[in-house]
């Protein structure tokens, strides 16, 4: 029973950390998280790219160091997974601040920044929560995801802004398909 009961606390306690934790990220590096979050909003599948480009990065060392019979490789290797993921969690406050734009939109209007961007990263948490669906979809693909976001926004790596064309531009182009 001591065991139920140490385990329910455990992700209890790690519930209610990981939103606590990404709104620090959004508060300590809000330039990061940003960058983060224009390239989940604008370029997902480069990001999921990247992200997979990344993870492949970091698990070779990982392999490597874990091969080797010695008791410092065997740490560095553990060292070298939580730097992975301390990496990742940059990216994945970014999905949750393109998630809380998306929430914002639904919520009623007078919902503050920091409320909208708590809900989305309580939504992300709890669909990573989901049994089975959550952990074998939502949980790589956001490991994937917020990996390559982190990558992008460390290295400054924006995305382009998307062209939109002038109103008069719009107008005249709606006023030929009419005439046609």
């Amino acid at each position: 029973m001591s065991d139920i009961t140490m385990i329910f606390g455990f992700l209890l306690i790690l519930g209610l950390a990981l939103p606590g934790l990404l709104i620090t990220l959004w508060l300590l590096f809000p330039g990061a998280v940003e960058r983060a979050r224009l390239r989940v909003e604008r370029t997902p599948w480069k990001t999921f790219g990247m992200g997979l480009a990344g993870l492949i990065g970091w698990a070779i060392p990982v392999i490597i160091l874990s091969a080797v019979t010695l008791p410092l490789s065997k740490f560095l290797a553990v060292v070298t997974i939580l730097i992975a993921l301390t990496f990742a969690t940059l990216g994945a406050a970014g999905m949750a601040a393109q998630m809380a734009r998306r929430l914002a939109r639904f919520s009623s209007p007078g919902l503050s920044e920091f409320a909208a961007f708590l809900r989305g990263a309580v939504a992300l948490e709890l669909a990573a929560a989901v049994p089975v669906l959550g952990w074998a979809i939502v949980v790589p693909i956001a490991l994937i995801e917020s990996m390559g976001a982190a990558i992008f926004s460390v290295l400054h790596w924006v995305p382009k802004p998307a062209l939109r064309p002038a109103p008069a531009m719009a107008a005249e182009s709606a006023s030929e398909l009419q005439s046609a």
